[in-house]
């Protein structure tokens, strides 16, 4: 009998730095309610879901900073998210900037949470490869400031969930074989990626158009090589003068393409996601156990 997983991945348009939390929680709710009214069991939203972009400007006070974290999850402003997530019976995926005090030392991590039909949280992941830079670069159109402003997590685990082995990544992490293969050695079934990716590239801009492209390409192999379904979401469109791009999508266990987003703003892909399709990769071309030659991988 197959494993189903209904999943919605649930892109965001621009959110706009004026914009309040309570306004992008509502945007997450009618998604998630578009979701659920096409039978879905869980929705997956972007990075840094709950705030505009902000690693792309420069700020020297920290208390500027730290309004754009959050320091309880849930909060305030998104207990009705996982209130109507345990009415409908949806789980869902949510990235946030996260705010965290342990051994009384304060600790800022780019940060997702995957939440189960019930509302509870059963697992979170913090962003391991952080891009860019740390220190004012002021000839740069925009910042990207995710090494001054978060500190990297660790590790890539998985979580039984939904019926399947679930697994969470960020952004910069879908571009590095590593994320895709650690999650893969624990038999992972789907990988869900929330991403904020500027258009723009200032040290290289002769790749701007091959943003897309890299996007699919590192995407489609890791599912194929690892036999697994991957969900990656955009927050995309023109937020406060800067372009993100789009290009949310879900990749079958054979690197296939099976949704596409067709926009830049808030739009709901929906596909039905075999878990045991990942099962014949897993068992023949990539059966780990019987064909990769650790010996000869000395250097990683």
């Amino acid at each position: 009998m197959a494993r189903f997983v209904t999943v919605a991945a649930g892109q965001l348009g621009p959110i706009a730095r004026s914009e309040t939390r309570g306004e992008v929680v509502a945007r997450l709710m009618a998604l998630m309610r578009q979701a659920h009214a096409n039978g879905c069991d869980l929705i997956v939203y972007p990075e840094l879901a709950l705030t505009t972009f902000f690693p792309r400007w420069y700020f020297e006070d920290q208390a500027e900073i730290d309004q754009f974290f959050e320091r309880e999850m849930p909060g305030p402003e998104t207990q009705a998210l996982f209130d109507l997530a345990r009415e409908c019976g949806i789980g869902f995926y949510l990235g946030y900037a996260e705010l965290t005090v342990e051994a009384g030392i304060v600790h800022r991590y780019n940060t997702s949470i995957l939440v189960d039909r019930s509302g509870a949280i059963v697992a979170k992941y913090r962003k391991v490869h952080l891009p860019g830079h740390t220190e004012h670069e002021p000839w740069r159109k925009f910042q990207h400031l995710e090494k001054r402003y978060f500190e990297p997590g660790s590790g890539f685990g998985v979580t039984a969930a939904f019926g399947g082995v679930m697994g969470m990544a960020i952004c910069n992490d879908r571009r590095w074989s590593e994320t895709y293969r650690v999650m893969g050695l624990q038999g992972v079934e789907m990988v869900m990626i929330g991403y904020n990716t500027p258009v723009h590239n200032p040290p290289a801009p002769e790749h701007d158009d091959l943003s897309l492209f890299h996007n699919h390409l590192v995407m489609q192999a890791g599912a194929y090589q690892n036999a697994t379904w991957v969900v990656a979401v955009a927050k995309a469109g023109v937020e406060d003068g800067h372009p993100l791009f789009g290009g949310s999508l879900i990749v079958d266990p054979n690197g296939e393409i099976v949704a596409e987003a067709k926009t830049e703003g808030d739009e709901v892909l929906v596909h039905p996601c075999d878990l045991d399709a990942t099962t014949f990769g897993k068992t023949t071309i990539f059966d780990f156990a019987r064909h990769r030659r650790i010996e000869h991988y000395g250097l990683i």
